[in-house]
């Protein structure tokens, strides 16, 4: 016996759309450098928050760095 559910429309058109997003193939990137590869890369991953909490904790004490030479010579501001 076969089991049919009856689904309301706007439950199919959801269902459809779950569907579509998941056959759409995302495709392999092709990127021109490794450091945009890298960039793509953090943009797109989460940090965890333990993570990042060590990690400002573990560089808060660091030093400014200086202002550029060029910005020195020519009227920068100098950090």
């Amino acid at each position: 016996m076969k089991h049919q559910t009856k689904l309301s429309q706007e439950q199919q058109q959801a269902r459809q759309a779950g569907t579509e997003q998941q056959t759409q193939p995302s495709g392999p990137r092709e990127f021109a450098s490794v450091e945009e590869m890298l960039r793509y890369d953090a943009a797109h991953t989460p940090v965890p928050p333990d993570i990042a909490q060590r990690l400002q904790k573990s560089t808060g004490d660091l030093p400014a760095p200086k202002a550029a030479w060029w910005k020195r010579w020519f009227g920068g501001t100098n950090r």
